[in-house]
């Protein structure tokens, strides 16, 4: 037996060309020192039996899983379970939002062996460094194991300096799946890569899986650093638009109009993710420069038009409704379009409270659809994140929230979708609000067709808003079956954060 490392990319609900980036940052971090291998199970019609050609060697002493709730844990848990029976000399190692989160139910699992608890870039090759040579891995920050009975989790390690990182290894991936085939079409452009150029996010929203792995830390590299990278899929597989899935990749107005800059004369397409109190400080003339540089769309938390909800999911105490609806109106201007997300349905006292919660935020996604009809609006239902000191995790877990504790019930029908925020399984919403919320949405989604779904023809967009009109404008959205219908029979893409 050898040390070599598979590295496994679980299938998500996305499309398949997305650059498998989490995964990838690992194998650049063992670039070099260790063999790997990828699968992507995006890519592969039987993703085990992939992982399993590969262990039956007697080559490989690790394998290493990326795991994002929802679509990616319902295949990871099934596959690392049948590796750990079948392989039990494997030592297995989980990443990504929900291991860091629900590191309890993973490790007493009984098939995963370590957590990593954010940022691996440091933390995976020195964990299989003391493996290898039977050295301490209790002091290498950022882990999380069992010992006996308890869960012990190290110290968290600073956000390492971007820009010195290793490159992503784009062109040995090439070798294990072709990159043409991830550079796929979209709203943007015909070949979309998708790309990270910063980790973590300044900020702290009370309902955000970021913040309890990231602390309030940002870095990012460079903007040159970035237009390196772009240039570099650009010039070798014809790239022609980017889909930045950074948390927040408008943090420096600075940063931001040095890529801009750097980026024009390429004629790229691309999108990114911000806060709308941070852009709503940028000048006029950094808006106007983004958007000749070839900024499209921008996604943008808005959580809540009402103040009080907003300080709720603790947006930082700087924005507001008023400003939501402004920001909105001024990015009409620069040809750059607004994708606002909404976070409905979060705990109150009584289901009253609840409701008229609900209600506020219908009618002022209504009074941002007014203002700029252009708008694109996501909608979610509040699921809580575990986050230590959490005024509203708190009052989650007092109205009787409960997270499930093993693998198995994670990935049961009711829990599957979870955390993609469309079924959130919490006590106080009713099944007569979360159908208000989704009906809601079925009616604003087929009298505004996002602009995103590029299978809608123009009859198709005209046909089910003149379908929708006449519900959104009388605020009738019970049983709207005949927009359902619609929808399904032309397979309507709703709105939704690229690429995630």
């Amino acid at each position: 037996m050898t040390n070599k490392i598979l590295l496994f990319n679980p299938k998500s609900a996305i499309a398949k060309h997305r650059i498998p980036n989490s995964i990838l940052s690992i194998a650049a971090a063992i670039e070099g020192k260790y063999e790997w291998v990828i699968v992507d199970g995006n890519r592969e019609d039987d993703p085990y039996g992939k992982i399993a050609s590969y262990l039956e060697t007697g080559e490989f002493k690790y394998a290493g899983f990326t795991v994002m709730p929802g679509p990616q844990l319902k295949q990871a848990v099934p596959i690392a379970k049948q590796v750990k029976e079948k392989f039990p000399f494997i030592t297995m190692i989980w990443g990504g939002y929900f291991p860091t989160h629900q590191n309890k139910s993973v490790l007493n699992s009984g098939y995963v062996d370590y957590v990593i608890n954010g940022p691996g870039d440091k933390a995976f090759p020195q964990l299989i460094d003391a493996l290898e040579n039977n050295k301490p891995y209790e002091l290498i920050k950022n882990i999380i194991y069992k010992s006996g009975d308890s869960i012990i989790k190290t110290m968290k390690d600073d956000i390492p300096d971007q820009d010195k990182l290793p490159a992503l290894p784009y062109d040995k991936l090439h070798e294990f799946y072709s990159i043409n085939q991830y550079l796929g079409k979209t709203y943007l452009g015909n070949k979309t890569l998708a790309y990270h150029s910063s980790i973590g996010c300044p900020f702290t929203c009370s309902f955000c899986a970021v913040v309890p792995i990231f602390e309030a830390r940002w870095k990012a590299k460079s903007a040159q650093q970035v237009y390196n990278d772009i240039k570099y899929i650009k010039d070798k597989w014809g790239a022609d638009a980017v889909e930045f899935h950074d948390n927040n990749f408008f943090v420096s107005e600075k940063r931001v109009i040095e890529f801009a800059t750097l980026i024009k004369p390429e004629k790229m397409k691309w999108w990114g993710m911000a806060r709308i109190d941070t852009m709503a400080k940028f000048k006029d003339e950094t808006l106007r420069l983004i958007s000749d540089a070839g900024c499209k769309i921008i996604f943008f938390g808005a959580e809540s038009g009402n103040d009080a909800v907003l300080k709720q999911l603790d947006k930082g105490g700087t924005q507001t409704g008023a400003q939501i609806i402004e920001f909105a109106e001024r990015l009409k201007q620069f040809n750059i379009i607004p994708e606002y997300s909404f976070v409905l349905g979060t705990p109150a006292s009584t289901a009253g409270e609840v409701e008229e919660k609900i209600d506020f935020d219908i009618h002022f996604i209504k009074k941002v659809k007014k203002v700029n009809p252009e708008t694109e609006i996501v909608l979610y239902t509040y699921s809580p994140v575990p986050t230590e000191g959490s005024e509203l995790y708190k009052e989650a877990l007092s109205n009787g929230f409960r997270f499930p504790q093993t693998l198995e019930d994670w990935i049961s029908p009711q829990w599957e979708n979870f955390d993609l925020r469309k079924n959130p399984l919490t006590p106080w919403l009713t099944p007569a609000m979360i159908d208000k919320i989704r009906n809601f949405e079925t009616v604003l989604n087929g009298r505004y067709p996002t602009v995103t779904d590029i299978r809608l023809n123009d009859f198709k967009r005209k046909f089910i808003r003149f379908i929708s009109g006449v519900r959104y404008a009388v605020n009738v959205y019970d049983y709207p079956y005949e927009i359902k219908l619609l929808q399904r029979w032309w397979r309507y893409r709703q709105p939704e954060i690229q690429g995630f």
